[in-house]
C-alpha cells in the first residue's frame, strides 16, 4: 500500500528529470508520453510521445495520435532534431524534439506538454482497412496534412505507479521473470494519472479544455524480441478513485499464477497492489463499442469496472510491435455510478484478431 503523501512511488524525485545528454549505452532509451482525454470525450490524444535512443540521440522519434468521436484520426510519426534537455535553470527538465516538448516543472507533481506542427488527417476506418498507416520508418505519404497546436499543464492526481527493474532489482528473479521485466524495460518506468488544463488549436479555432489522463516516463533498455502481446488500461474517476494494470498473455504451459499481471487500485488516496481478472485482450477490431470491462483483485476486494471503447486509433501489422495489431484509444469507464474517460492500449498477433463487419 502506498501512502498518499509519497507521490514518487518510492523513487528518488530526481529520477523524474531527463538524461542531461546522450547515454553511454546505445540501447538505452528515454521515453515520455501521455494519454489525454477531454473530460467530456470531445477529443483525445491517445498517446503523444517521444522515444529517445542513445544510438540516434540527435534525432528523436515522436508519435502523435489525435482521435474524435466521429471517427476522425490525426497522426504523425517521424524523427526530428532533438531539443537540448538542459535549460536556463541548469536542470535536465526537458525532453523535446522538433514540434513536441515535455517539461518536468516539479518531479512527480507537475508537467507541461506542448506541440505545434502538422499532422496527417484520416479516419479510424481507414486505419482498419490499412489505407491510413503512418510510421516513422515508412512513407512518403500523400494524405492531407493540417496544422495542430496545443499546450497543457498536467497536475498529478495520484501517486506514481512504478516498475523498478534496475539491475539491483533483478536479483532473485527467474529467467522467465527477467524476460517479462525486460519487455517492460530494464531500468525504471513511471506511470501517473493526472488532471490537466490547456488549449487546443485545430481547424482554425482555439478552445480551452480540462482533461484527465495518464503520463509515462521511462529510462530503460527494452528488448522486445520475446514480446507476445499485452493489455493495458487505466482511469481516474471523479471521486479520486483510480486503477491501472498491465498484463501479458499466458505463455504455452504457463499458469495464471505465473502470468505477468501487475496493477493497482487507488482508494481514499492510497494505492493498493492489484491483479486484473477477465482481461480484455485484443480480439475484435472495431472503431468503437468493444466491451473492455474488467475486474481487479486487491486488498480492498474485487473491484468491477465496466468499459466500452471510444476514440480509438489502430495500427495493424505494426512493425514496431513485432507485426502485431495494436490499438491505442479511449474507453468510457463506469464505477459505482460514476463515468470517466481513460486509456487502453492492446496488441495481439493478427491471427488472433477478427475485423468486425
Amino acid at each position: 500500500m502506498t501512502n498518499p503523501s509519497d507521490m514518487t512511488g518510492g523513487l528518488p524525485p530526481e529520477l523524474d528529470y531527463m538524461f542531461p545528454g546522450r547515454p553511454q549505452d546505445p540501447e538505452m532509451r528515454e521515453s515520455t508520453s501521455f494519454w489525454l482525454f477531454e473530460e467530456n470525450g470531445a477529443f483525445a490524444f491517445p498517446r503523444n510521445g517521444i522515444e529517445a535512443q542513445g544510438a540516434v540521440w540527435d534525432r528523436h522519434r515522436y508519435d502523435c495520435n489525435f482521435a474524435f468521436p466521429d471517427g476522425r484520426v490525426l497522426r504523425e510519426s517521424t524523427r526530428a532534431d532533438t531539443i537540448p534537455s538542459i535549460g536556463g535553470n541548469g536542470r535536465a527538465d526537458v525532453l523535446g524534439v522538433g514540434p513536441l516538448s515535455f517539461t518536468c516543472i516539479e518531479p512527480f507533481r507537475k508537467w507541461r506538454v506542448a506541440y505545434e506542427g502538422e499532422v496527417y488527417a484520416g479516419s479510424v476506418g481507414q486505419q482498419i482497412d490499412r489505407s491510413f498507416g503512418i510510421y516513422a520508418d515508412g512513407g512518403p505519404y500523400d494524405h492531407p496534412r493540417i496544422p495542430v497546436a496545443y499546450e497543457v499543464e498536467l497536475t498529478m492526481a495520484a501517486p506514481a505507479w512504478v516498475q523498478d527493474y534496475r539491475q539491483e532489482m533483478l536479483e532473485g528473479m527467474t529467467e522467465q521473470q527477467r524476460t517479462d521485466a525486460g519487455l517492460m524495460g530494464y531500468g525504471y518506468r513511471i506511470e501517473q494519472l493526472f488532471r490537466g488544463s490547456g488549449s487546443l488549436r485545430i481547424d482554425g479555432t482555439t478552445r480551452e479544455f480540462t482533461s484527465v489522463g495518464s503520463r509515462i516516463h521511462r529510462q530503460s533498455v527494452r528488448p522486445l524480441a520475446a514480446f507476445r502481446g499485452h493489455c493495458w488500461q487505466s482511469c481516474l474517476f471523479p471521486d479520486g478513485r483510480a486503477f491501472g494494470y498491465i498484463a501479458y498473455p499466458l505463455r504455452e504451459g504457463e499458469t495464471e499464477a505465473d502470468r505477468y499481471n501487475i496493477g493497482y487500485i487507488v482508494q481514499d488516496g492510497r494505492m493498493y497492489p492489484a491483479k486484473a481478472r477477465n482481461i480484455p485482450f485484443l480480439r475484435t477490431i472495431k472503431p468503437r463499442g468493444d466491451d473492455v470491462s474488467l475486474e481487479l483483485e486487491s486488498e480492498v476486494g474485487i473491484t468491477r469496472i465496466a468499459g466500452t471503447t471510444e476514440l480509438s486509433t489502430f495500427h495493424l501489422g505494426n512493425a514496431g510491435m513485432n507485426g502485431f495489431h495494436n490499438q491505442q484509444g479511449g474507453v468510457r469507464y463506469a464505477l459505482d455510478g460514476m463515468e470517466a474517460f481513460g486509456m487502453i492500449e492492446r496488441s495481439s498477433p493478427a491471427e488472433l484478431c477478427t475485423i468486425a463487419s
